[in-house]
């Protein structure tokens, strides 16, 4: 155990002191923090020797994820949010439906050893994009206000508002639908997921940050204490909607929003160190996963697995985004830009992770086809987040400055 927690540690220290460096570059941390489990894994150097288990790796990934949600949206700029609040709702009532049918479609005409109801299980967990890996693109201040809070909200909404929608096809696939019938359940599912979601972020944030506003005014809070209560914030909305039944993930987003428009004065101390601890969990997270998970499924991808994987991070879910915005005024290049930056990350392991872990029969290709797009996105949305963010950001700010050139010669 020493040795492990060693040589984690050793990692993640040295890889603080070169963050900054990295991210100006093409690597991004994620392609470090995989490579480097793969190296230490049982494929590599064999050094780490954790044992990790599937309910291990769930856990892990779930407490990163919800961290990661609610300071991404406590950190968001509400006020470019309300103004450009058409772009996340045509993504996630459009563009994710389309992107569940479309994988659906696709699996259909390409794989046949999975029964209907598998393939859309699939399609409904490689749906969600992750918010820790488009970290790199929503927080680069290159890309347009719009655009980047848009991308931001949807990734932290569609992994919770596709839970409902996983367990609907699991218990179908499953034959746990009973005599209610399929619509009876999913209506069931989904209402108790939001509402019960929703009304968790929502209430414990309110309390909470009422809470924090009279301790900081009447000087309770110490300078160590001040870095705590927003990681424990974030973790309590998670814990405590999914123990009442409903999605975790939607209170974290959803107390994370509440909880940057009430403690607006006082948002950014709090939200250092919550950040930092987000960060350092996606680090471990992605060091297991390379070590525990990429190491052993290597040798286990077939051509159909691969062809699906990129299927999934290209056709499947760019061209119903380019659908869903059609009319938004967004530029070509810019609808291209969005459909191309929803990665897969840590919601698609928890729901692999689900779904292995149930009774369902050859869960196999499914989980290899969830680690192989995984896997495929890490690698390509890393190397194209910085260069193509930078570049797109340039263009619009030319275009933009054209177009006031053009208006004022009129």
């Amino acid at each position: 155990m020493y040795e492990n927690l060693a040589l984690l540690a050793g990692f993640v220290l040295l890889y603080s002191t070169v963050a900054g460096a990295i991210e100006r570059t093409w690597i991004s941390g994620a392609i470090v923090f995989t490579g480097f489990g793969l190296l230490v894994g049982p494929l590599g150097l064999d050094l780490l020797t954790w044992e990790t288990d599937r309910e291990t790796i769930r856990t892990l990934a779930e407490v990163t994820l919800a961290l990661v949600l609610f300071t991404d949206a406590a950190g968001a700029d509400i006020g470019v949010l309300k103004k450009a609040k058409a772009l996340p709702m045509r993504l996630l009532l459009i563009g994710l439906p389309l992107t569940i049918l479309l994988g659906f479609g696709v699996g259909v005409l390409l794989v046949d050893t999975l029964t209907l109801f598998s393939l859309a299980l699939l399609a409904t967990m490689l749906a969600p994009t992750d918010a820790a890996l488009g970290k790199a693109v929503v927080t680069n201040e290159s890309v347009p206000d719009d655009i980047r809070q848009g991308l931001n909200v949807e990734s932290g909404l569609n992994d919770g508002i596709c839970v409902p929608v996983l367990f609907v096809f699991l218990a179908l696939a499953l034959g746990h639908a009973g005599e209610s019938g399929p619509w009876t359940l999913a209506v069931k599912l989904v209402a108790e997921e939001i509402g019960i979601g929703l009304a968790v972020g929502i209430g414990l944030t309110f309390a909470a940050a009422k809470l924090l506003k009279l301790a900081r005014h009447r000087g309770w809070l110490s300078h160590t204490w001040i870095q705590v209560p927003v990681v424990a914030l974030a973790l309590a909305c998670f814990a405590v909607a999914q123990v009442l039944g409903g999605s975790g993930f939607i209170a974290a987003f959803s107390g994370g929003l509440l909880f940057g428009m009430l403690a607006k004065d006082m948002r950014d101390e709090f939200l250092r160190a919550a950040e930092g601890t987000g960060d350092t969990l996606a680090l471990i997270t992605w060091v297991i996963f390379g070590s525990a998970v990429v190491g052993q499924a290597l040798g286990n991808f077939t051509w159909l697995i691969l062809l699906y994987s990129a299927l999934s991070l290209t056709i499947i879910r760019m061209l119903p985004v380019y659908v869903s915005l059609a009319g938004s005024g967004i530029d070509t290049e810019g609808k291209l830009f969005i459909g191309w930056f929803g990665p897969r990350g840590l919601a698609s392991i928890v729901f692999a992770v689900i779904v292995v872990s149930s009774d369902l029969p050859n869960t196999g290709p499914i989980a290899m086809t969830v680690v192989c797009t995984i896997l495929l996105s890490i690698i390509s949305h890393g190397i194209t987040a910085n260069p193509w963010a930078k570049a797109y950001g340039e263009r619009r700010l030319a275009q933009q400055d054209a177009d006031a050139g053009g208006s004022t010669g009129q």
